[in-house]
């Protein structure tokens, strides 16, 4: 008996089991051929796996003739005075829109608190950073299925407007409903290994519930029919019925396929 586990991609470490594609010349873990409309690709780009760090401060290149030559400028509105530091012997600011018996801010138990979402690291590699976006307001964007520990299948999603090729090609079509607005399944592959096990299904079966969960009424995707089937990342017509999927929009080249939530 197989064992199938399915985990979110929210981290590096599942990030790391995004498994192969099935011709090695695209690259899940370095594709954003969804994420940017106009210069996307699905190539296999090593270097996008090395860590991004920040680009440094820009330096200050002139010098400002109107800055204190030592020491802070007083501010009359700072509560540390004009030495930058409230310590001993430090003269209180005058604050002209404040009370004589004003004292520092306290503390509000009624005041709503923001707590900073998930997250993943700065240097992440560029593709984690893209798939991280909507951490802390959507959740994860990607599943990997593990079929006896080992990656098997692959699946991106999420709300429509994380999509911007996603959003071109609904523009193709007025009579797609247009509220409320569906989630979208980009992505859908398998390793050639573990092909005719129906785990892409299975996958999608499972995003699907989750999508449901998190509130969305529809979820589409859009096949590409005159693409190879290991260059395609969003399968074909067919096999999006087997997972319960309508053909919205009968089209060529650009078919949409919709499934009521």
């Amino acid at each position: 008996m197989t064992s199938i586990r399915i985990l979110d991609v929210t981290d590096q470490a599942g990030f790391g089991r995004i498994p192969p594609c099935a011709d090695p010349g695209f690259d899940h873990r370095t594709c954003d051929f969804w994420e940017d409309d106009r210069r996307g690709s699905k190539a296999s780009r090593l270097a996008w796996l090395e860590p991004t760090p920040p680009p440094p401060p820009e330096p200050d290149r002139s010098p400002n003739p109107f800055a204190p030559t030592s020491g802070p400028a007083f501010n009359p509105f700072d509560p540390r005075g004009a030495s930058g530091s409230a310590g001993a012997g430090t003269a209180r600011s005058f604050n002209p829109f404040g009370d004589d018996d004003d004292d520092a801010a306290t503390d509000n138990p009624f005041a709503p608190r923001r707590e900073r979402g998930p997250a993943v690291a700065a240097d992440a590699p560029r593709k984690l950073q893209l798939l991280a976006r909507g951490l802390s307001i959507f959740g994860s964007y990607a599943k990997v299925l593990e079929a006896d520990g080992e990656p098997a299948a692959w699946c991106q999603f999420g709300p429509l407007s994380a999509y911007p090729r996603a959003q071109r090609v609904r523009e193709l079509y007025p009579k797609l409903p247009s509220s409320p607005l569906p989630a979208v399944i980009t992505c859908i592959a398998t390793t050639k290994a573990a092909r005719r096990h129906r785990y892409a299904k299975q996958l999608v079966l499972a995003v699907v519930d989750d999508l449901a969960g998190r509130g969305f009424s529809a979820v589409e995707a859009y096949p590409e029919l005159q693409t190879a089937p290991d260059a395609t990342s969003a399968a074909n017509p067919a096999f999006w019925s087997t997972c319960g999927f309508d053909l919205a929009v009968d089209d060529e080249r650009f078919p949409v396929v919709r499934r009521e939530l």
